[in-house]
Order: C-alpha cells, then structure tokens, then sequence
C-alpha cells in the first residue's frame, strides 16, 4: 500500500463519518472567509500562460489576516473533478479540520463543499495549502497553485514598520526525469514571485527611509530558494512566524519548500533593484521582483551578494536547551527504484503507510534525534505543534522556534515540541515527491 491507496481507503470512511456532519453545518450562518478551488489559465507573464488550479482566481489565494484568539469560519468549495483538502500549515487546530488525510481531516469531495471553524494560534506567519497526493502527475497537489498566506496578528504590537509586503515564491511546469536526487526528480521551466516573473509584474515601490517588513514564503513543491535584495541588508526577525532570539543582518537568505521568513529591510539605497534569486538561472527563469523606489526610473539592477553559508544557529541561543522526557529516534534512507521514476523514502527502514506509528503522552517534552543518511536534504515539518531547534550536527542550541526545519544530507538535527495538542499528528517530509513516496509517519496521543 503506498500513499495513494491510504488516502483512498480513508477517504471512503471519512466520507462516511465526518464529510456529511460538515455539509450540514454549511449555509446556517454566513462564513468568515470564502475560498473557491477551480481551474485558472494564470499569466505569468506576457504570452506565457499556466493551467492550474488555484484559490479565488488568484495566486497565491487570498490572504487571510486574523486576530489571535478570535474563532474563523471558512467555507472551501470544490469545483475541480478531483478531491481535495486544505491544510492549515503552522496552526494549532484539532487533527479532524488541520487538512490532512492520514490524521483524518475528511476531503473534500470533487465538487463538493466543507466548512473549516477553529481559533487560529499562535500569532505570526502562517500559510494554508492543498495537502493531496501528486505522485507522478506534476500539476497537482503543491506543484499547482493551491497556497496562500494566512497571518495571525498577536495580541500585542509586534512592531512598527512603513510597509508590510507578503512575496510568495513558486515554480512552474515541472516535469519527471529520472535518478535519485530532487534536482534530477522535478525540473522546472518558470519561477514566479507572487505570480508573476521578474519583470513580469508591478514593482514593490518604496521611499526613501522607509523600514520595510517582507514575509517571504517558499510555497515550492520541491526547490530550495535563496534571495537577496540587491544593494541592501536583510534583518532577519523571525522564521516560520515565530520571532527569533538572535536578530541578524545577512546577505541572502535560504528557503525550503514551506519554511517563511520575516526580513525588515531600511530602504536608504536610491534606486531601481532587483530582489531575487541568487542563482542565475532561476533569477532568468523569473524568480524575482523589482524594488523600485520614488522619483527613480532605468533598468533594475541586479548585484549578486557574497556567497554565505546559511546556519539555523546564527539565529538561535548558543545555550543548551532543557533535557526532554523523552527521546525519539529517527533515521532517514532512501531506497532507488529504478532510472526514469522517485526514490522511496524510509524512516526508520519503513515507508508510509507502513511506518511505526509513536505514542505520546500529553504534557510530555519529546526530542527528535534526526539522522540523515540520505543524499538528499529534508525540510521535515511536524503538523499542529511547533519545535525547538536544539542540535544541529551535534552543536546545541536554544530558543529557535519553527515548523520546518531543514535536516542536511549525511547530517544529524534534534528538535524538541512538548505533546501539548492532542489528536493524530503527521510529520513529512515537505518536499513533494519526498512525502508521496513514503517519507511519512504518524503521532497519535494516548
């Protein structure tokens, strides 16, 4: 059985058991937000045209910008031919609405209809986005344009800026190739910032002296991004929308598929620039928008940053977190089968549906020991809790809080969450192919 034959089987029982209970509840009073999943030909730019699915006629979707604490009602229809799901990525909700299958969240049923209620937590930069299975079909699931960035303003004032601006990146037209690396899995003829490629689309205009705040989402099914904004820092205040304990000003910055970024940039370089991908070829494939600020015109300038190295512990508390109560052991492999299709994924020697389910006991503080012996990197994301990151490569560290963390190839992480939010729990891999072809295991509280 793979990942294809669960969501099927558990599909039919959760039409059964939860879909019906949801539809009933449509219509009695009216929902917050309204968001429609249909088919769209997408202009990326002129005389280039993406068929696609996406949310309201637009990508990214709507974005969605919530008081903490305040509870939400919003009714998803689907007008495709195919079932689907939405998944509320970073949130603490109940499994049954979070939108994913294997914890049981019910699909929604092709031309169909649901409504999701639940009280958005914690505060900061959320997303929401279609959690189905893709396998070979390269224009379905996070390969399409099913996402959307989902905001949950804290209680508090969390800072004052001239201009906040959500940039969403994504990769279009890929296809399948062959071989064991991601790189030779998925290629990709276009790369789009808020759906359009560089040059494409208006300019995020600016004034001299204005404090900019960028939340900057890689909404990729498979790609690693890096960006940099020509001629200017990035001060690096949180990640995955939870404020980091070391403020720092870098050069670029690097993006799995589904980790966020909050940058504050001070805009004191007049000009016309380019903020984009570091790599030439994916800067050229469209991966990039044009800063422009006032009274200045000419062709965007593009200078490319020195080359960094990218480490989590920058960020973090060089200090070594609480011991936990208890430790859990993961080992990550791969296994080849055969030139021209994906690898399988294994954690520990097993793939999903098959993998060992963990038993957790709520108030308990568990410790991921992460090995990854595959050639590959893994941003592994856990649903419906947030982490602590507190060892890479066997240096610890404290107080980095995130959903997504990149586990580097032949590399060791530990991350600690406490059982804090009862209910089935996934944690995958977030690359695409990755997560269909097995790299998937399951949490459940006792």
């Amino acid at each position: 059985m793979n990942r294809r034959d669960f969501l099927a089987g558990s599909g039919a029982l959760a039409a059964k058991s939860g879909v019906g209970h949801l539809t009933r509840a449509w219509g009695q009073q009216p929902a917050d937000i309204a968001l429609t999943i249909a088919n769209l030909d997408l202009e990326i730019a002129a005389g280039k045209t993406i068929h696609t699915v996406a949310y309201n006629g637009t990508v990214p979707g709507p974005l969605i910008r919530w008081p903490e604490g305040k509870p939400i009602t919003i009714d998803v229809s689907n007008q495709t031919d195919a079932p689907e799901i939405v998944h509320w990525h970073g949130l603490w909700i109940p499994s049954d609405v979070d939108g994913s299958m294997e914890e049981g969240s019910p699909m929604i049923p092709a031309h169909g209809r649901q409504r999701y209620s639940f009280t958005p937590r914690p505060s900061g930069f959320r997303w929401y986005h279609t959690h189905t299975y893709a396998g070979h079909n390269l224009r379905r699931a996070t390969y399409s344009g099913q996402f959307g960035c989902f905001y949950i303003d804290p209680k508090e004032n969390a800072g004052v800026f001239d201009q906040e601006i959500f940039l969403t990146l994504h990769d279009w037209n890929g296809y399948m190739g062959g071989g064991g690396d991601t790189s030779m899995d998925v290629s990709y003829d276009y790369a789009t910032i808020n759906s359009k490629m560089l040059g494409a689309g208006e300019p995020i205009r600016v004034k001299q002296g204005q404090r900019v705040l960028l939340h900057i989402l890689n909404a990729s099914a498979t790609l690693t991004h890096w960006l940099a904004c020509s001629g200017h820092e990035m001060q690096v205040v949180a990640m995955d929308g939870n404020p980091v304990p070391v403020q720092k000003n870098v050069q670029a910055v690097r993006l799995a598929p589904a980790e966020r970024i909050d940058v504050a940039i001070e805009m004191k370089q007049a000009g016309v620039w380019i903020l984009g991908e570091t790599r030439d070829d994916l800067r050229k494939a469209g991966m990039g928008i044009v800063i422009e600020y006032a009274n200045q015109q000419g062709d965007a300038r593009w200078l490319s940053p020195p080359e960094i190295l990218w480490d989590y512990a920058h960020f973090a508390r060089s200090q070594k977190a609480a011991e936990p109560d208890v430790r859990i052991p993961l080992v990550f492999r791969s296994k080849f089968t055969g030139h021209g299709d994906f690898d399988h994924w294994m954690i520990n020697g097993k793939s999903f549906p098959k993998t060992d389910m963990i038993t957790l006991q709520q108030g308990k503080r568990y410790r991921l020991s992460m090995q990854n012996e595959s050639t590959d990197d893994h941003p592994i994301h856990l649903h419906r809790h947030t982490f602590e990151v507190t060892s890479l490569d066997g240096t610890s560290i404290s107080g980095l809080m995130k959903d997504v963390l990149v586990v580097k190839a032949k590399s060791t992480a530990e991350v600690d969450f406490t059982a804090s939010n009862p209910g089935m729990t996934l944690f995958h891999c977030h690359q695409q192919s990755h997560m269909d072809f097995g790299f998937m295991m399951l949490f459940r509280y006792a």
